[in-house]
């Protein structure tokens, strides 16, 4: 009994240990840089803060002008909660509340509330509508402007001897007789100083930018800002938060939908000063720029050379019916018939054409290859020009068909 042996098709795909051994030593490149990026973040990330932090040594940080104070004997307090905020007002103190618009309303009336009976200085950094009319009470928030250096055009002390300053951004108006408004940008102060109960006050700014540690050595910033923040022996910096406890109480509460609708207002007017960008810390920014950069040199890496091809010498001799059989199996893989047809016709009219006494130049051209082989065979014309121009076979048994019928066609023509 004989037992016949049925081959087994050859696949050219790869194989799972030939995907990981090409793909592993990129993988373990983008796993160290990642580690490495998310490392140097989380590390620049725990010592950086965000504007107006007084511990921040960024462009737009504050702790230039939080030495200059400590150097002058004005002592300095970091509150990041209302309730520690509130706890170190006092007729001796400065508030100074660097992000009014992210108080949620019952924050904001309490904080009022408290300062308004501590014969203290406030010091509100560009609070939008809903803010101001809760923390100033009196004074109204007016569209956004750009910032600039401004000339004082007031009477107040602290802006006379500071002269010029970055100012601008949300302005305000007040009827109160008593408030002094200052550096005007459009016909509107950007700088406005209202008392408030017995020896207090209350300074809105339109901007934080003369505060910033890139812009405290221009004009007259840093005068401006030791005045206003060193009135007092002692200096509250409240820089508020989102995650503060106390801004859990519901707001809806009331249902006072006006008041939900300015407060929405206020928050957004939060934008006007900072962006999304800004809120993120820088070591963040760098990590990521790395890891792009990182992307982008692997990429080029691994990228194919560019020019033209380059032909090589094989390393080793490949049979001819390995070399055929291998691109049999992607045309079957393929299901291309059409292309493998195509290839059987173009190498047999290839080998026919000088049988029959034409020019290689011609052996592709149909008038000329048919009529000099009408002269050597009796077949009919339109059965060569099927057999050898015809259109693409539709199963695999039709191109079988036609590779045995091209080969039946040169024999005759070699034997006539």
């Amino acid at each position: 009994m004989t037992t016949a042996t049925t081959a087994s098709p050859t696949s050219t795909a790869p194989t799972r240990g030939q995907i990981w051994t090409r793909a592993r030593g990129i993988l373990a490149v983008v796993l160290i840089l990642v580690v490495a990026g998310i490392t140097f973040a989380a590390v620049r990330s725990g010592t950086n803060y965000g504007q107006l932090d007084p511990r921040s040594a960024d462009p737009k940080g504050s702790r230039a002008v939080a030495e200059l104070l400590k150097a002058r004997g004005i002592s300095v307090t970091v509150a990041t909660t209302l309730d520690e905020a509130t706890a170190a007002t006092g007729p001796e103190t400065t508030l100074l509340v660097t992000g009014p618009n992210l108080l949620t309303r019952s924050q904001q009336l309490s904080l009022d509330e408290v300062v308004s009976a501590s014969a203290g200085r406030t010091l509100l950094i560009a609070p939008g509508p809903g803010a101001t009319a809760r923390l100033a009470p009196g004074v109204l928030a007016e569209p956004h402007h750009a910032v600039s250096a401004l000339t004082p055009s007031c009477e107040l002390p602290a802006a006379r001897r500071a002269g010029t300053a970055d100012l601008g951004g949300t302005r305000y108006t007040t009827q109160d007789p008593a408030a002094v408004t200052c550096y005007p940008t459009a016909g509107l102060p950007s700088l406005v100083v209202l008392p408030t109960g017995t020896n207090g006050d209350t300074v809105v700014l339109g901007s934080p930018r003369f505060l910033h540690n890139e812009r405290l050595d221009e004009q007259g910033n840093a005068s401006l800002a030791l005045q206003l923040l060193g009135s007092r022996p002692h200096l509250v910096w409240y820089l508020p938060s989102l995650t503060d406890p106390s801004a859990t109480v519901d707001e809806n509460a009331s249902g006072d939908g006006n008041e939900e609708q300015s407060e929405g207002g206020a928050r957004d007017d939060a934008a006007d000063e900072s962006s999304f960008l800004d809120l993120i810390p820088s070591g963040w920014l760098w990590g990521t720029l790395q890891l792009a950069l990182a992307a982008v040199l692997a990429a080029v890496w691994r990228a194919r050379r560019l020019g033209p091809l380059v032909t090589e010498q094989l390393p080793v001799a490949i049979r001819a019916s390995e070399s055929a059989e291998g691109r049999s199996l992607l045309y079957r893989k393929a299901n291309a018939r059409d292309r493998a047809a195509d290839a059987l016709r173009a190498a047999a009219r290839t080998r026919i054409a000088p049988l029959a006494g034409v020019p290689a130049r011609d052996a592709h051209t149909p008038d000329v290859l048919l009529t000099a082989m009408s002269a050597r065979i009796t077949a009919p014309d339109h059965g060569l020009s099927t057999l050898l121009f015809g259109t693409a076979p539709t199963t695999d048994a039709a191109l079988v068909l036609l590779a045995d019928q091209l080969d039946a066609l040169e024999r005759e023509v070699r034997t006539s």
